[in-house]
């Protein structure tokens, strides 16, 4: 799931603050009434904060200056609208830490980790890890029921919302499926570039890009041909800003990452790369992609000839060749459409910093 790209969004008009000022107030409030219930929902409460008062903000950034580009007038009720759109992304990287098995997540404990620990300490009854597993199970359909809750006590009148409403349960229905989708194809194996294609517009691309922007295009009332101008942005853009996600997922820093180095090939994601590389190897690199691919216990040593594989046959140079394609294709859907002028350069500054190398 998309969340370690090294880039932070173009902040223009304060906007990360004011994001983060809306959830922490909404968290706030959600505590009050989590402790109102037990005090043992306290560590719940604790979590929470500390897992989504954190991030980029990126699909709040392409949701607001999809608004703006359509002429919305900004307000904070529209800034705590959109804000809603980090308690889906907390949601789907919860369950994705859990389903990866992931034990970090922006260099910390994941959820499930950290609730198993927590059981640990306390010496309770039972399996920690299945209680890891099941408190993460649960904060991650919470923070789905809270993105719900946010976007409709924001303060923006019921038209408004209800235009935009559509957007935002197809994005959420297809960033479900698109990891089940994902799920499915490590395990039928499936090391096709269509396949992989698919998984990441449907994982990450769409929900990434192409529905915040649509998202605050409807939420300004946008006419059909800057909708349609989002889409050819949003889409490309979206799938490249994923395959840079794959990219560091095998070749990035830990410190830029916040995971260990060459966890995706232990935890032997099919993505674009990978599925290029399996393309374009010989038998013998097939062989051992085959073999070592997913392997938990892969060390650096495993890491790196799975790299050396994929870097000589061309894979990566072909996935960077295709991130600048897509880049460019998401810049052109731009030209000629009547879009506000300010938000026009902030897409295109967010188009480079979402796609941006490391190097």
């Amino acid at each position: 799931m998309t969340d370690s790209a090294p880039a932070a969004p173009v902040d223009r008009a304060g906007l990360r603050h004011r994001v983060d000022k809306a959830l922490a107030a909404f968290l706030a409030e959600r505590r009050r009434w989590l402790v109102s219930v037990d005090d043992a929902l306290v560590p719940v409460a604790d979590v929470l904060e500390a897992f989504v008062l954190r991030g980029k903000r990126l699909r709040p950034a392409f949701a607001y200056w999809g608004y703006r580009g359509a002429g919305g007038v900004d307000t904070d009720q529209l800034v705590a609208t959109l804000a809603a759109l980090e308690l889906v992304q907390a949601s789907a990287l919860i369950h994705d830490d859990l389903i990866d098995r992931s034990d970090t997540r922006r260099g910390e404990p994941s959820i499930h980790r950290r609730f198993s620990a927590h059981h640990r300490a306390a010496a309770w009854r039972g399996d920690p890890d299945d209680f890891g597993d099941s408190a993460a199970i649960l904060l991650g359909d919470l923070c789905l029921v809270w993105s719900d809750e946010m976007l409709h006590g924001s303060g923006l009148d019921a038209d408004t919302l209800g235009r935009a409403r559509p957007v935002f349960d197809e994005m959420r229905t297809e960033v479900t499926i698109g990891q089940y989708l994902d799920v499915l194809t490590q395990a039928t194996g499936d090391t096709s570039v269509e396949r992989a294609s698919m998984v990441a517009r449907y994982k990450s691309a769409k929900y990434t890009v192409e529905r915040p922007l649509l998202l605050g295009g409807a939420l300004a009332g946008a006419p059909a041909e800057v909708m349609a101008a989002y889409s050819g942005y949003g889409l490309p853009l979206g799938e490249a800003f994923q395959l840079r996600d794959d990219v560091l997922g095998v070749f990035g820093d830990p410190a830029q990452t916040g995971k260990p180095a060459g966890d995706d090939l232990r935890e032997g994601k099919r993505t674009y790369l990978v599925a290029v590389a399996f393309d374009a190897t010989d038998a013998a690199g097939r062989a051992t992609l085959e073999t070592r691919l997913g392997d938990p216990r892969l060390d650096a040593a495993g890491v790196d000839q799975l790299r050396e594989i994929i870097t000589a046959s061309g894979a990566l140079a072909r996935t960077e060749r295709r991130i600048a394609e897509l880049t460019q294709t998401a810049l052109d859907a731009l030209t000629g459409v009547d879009l506000d002028d300010e938000a026009r350069r902030v897409l295109v500054e967010l188009a480079a910093a979402a796609t941006r190398r490391t190097d």
